[in-house]
C-alpha cells in the first residue's frame, strides 16, 4: 500500500472514531410498570393491578431542532385468567395512551411486531399532543399475547429536555382503557376498564444541546 493510501485510509478512520465519538447514544433502559384499574361491573367496582415489561429506547442528547428516535418496546405478558374471582373470558378494544413529549415535534410513527392481538391489525393514531395504539382484539382470558414495538420519529425544540412518560393520572385521566368480559352468576358481563400506571416515572430523558 502506498503511502498516500496509508494516509487517506489512515483520515477516514480517524474521522469515522470521531464522528462516533461525538455522536449522541441511544441509552435503553427496561421498566416494570404497573397499572391500577378500576372494572365498572354490575356486581360493583373491581380494583385490580395489570404489570407490564417494557424496553424504552431514546438518545441521551440531540442538537436543537435535530430528529430523534423514541422505541417503546413492550415485553410478552399474558391476559389474566380471572379478575376478584371471575373468569376473564375475553379482552378487547384496547387503547394504550402515550403522550408526545414536551419540547418535541411529532413527525411520524410506526408499530412493528406482536402477536395474540386478534384478527384486525393494531393501529396508531396521535390527536394533539396524545398518542394512541389500539386494539380491537379479542384476546383470550389466559392467552399470552405482545403488544406491538412503537418506533416514533420526533424533532425536538430549541432547547429543554425530551422525557418520555406514559398518560395517566387516575381512573378519571386513565393511560390504559379496554372491555373485559367476563364470566359471573349473570352469563358473561362487559366490564368497561380504566387504568393508570403507578408509579408513573419518567422512561427516558434527552437533553437538547
Amino acid at each position: 500500500m502506498s503511502a498516500r493510501i496509508k494516509r487517506t485510509a489512515t483520515a477516514a478512520a480517524i474521522a469515522a472514531a470521531t464522528a462516533l465519538a461525538f455522536s449522541p447514544q441511544a441509552l435503553a433502559a427496561a421498566f416494570d410498570i404497573n397499572f391500577d384499574c378500576s372494572g365498572d361491573s354490575p356486581l360493583g367496582e373491581q380494583l385490580f393491578s395489570l404489570p407490564q415489561t417494557a424496553e424504552v429506547i431514546a438518545p441521551a442528547s440531540v442538537a436543537p431542532g435535530a430528529g430523534l428516535e423514541l422505541v417503546i418496546d413492550p415485553e410478552p405478558s399474558t391476559v389474566p385468567t380471572e379478575v376478584n374471582g371471575y373468569a376473564v373470558e375475553r379482552v378487547e378494544g384496547l387503547d394504550l395512551r402515550i403522550p408526545i413529549p414536551a419540547n418535541s415535534t411529532f413527525v411520524s410513527a410506526e408499530l412493528s411486531g406482536g402477536s395474540g392481538l386478534g384478527d384486525t391489525p393494531p393501529t396508531l393514531t396521535v390527536d394533539g399532543d396524545l398518542a394512541t395504539l389500539h386494539l380491537d382484539g379479542p384476546m383470550a382470558g389466559g392467552a399470552a399475547y405482545e403488544l406491538p414495538t412503537v418506533t416514533a420519529q420526533l424533532t425536538a425544540a430549541d432547547s429543554g429536555t425530551i422525557e418520555t412518560r406514559l398518560h395517566g393520572t387516575g381512573y378519571d385521566d386513565p393511560g390504559l382503557t379496554f372491555n373485559a368480559v367476563v364470566s359471573s352468576i349473570l352469563g358473561e358481563i362487559d366490564v368497561p376498564t380504566a387504568c393508570y400506571p403507578n408509579p408513573n416515572p419518567v422512561l427516558t430523558t434527552t437533553t437538547i444541546g
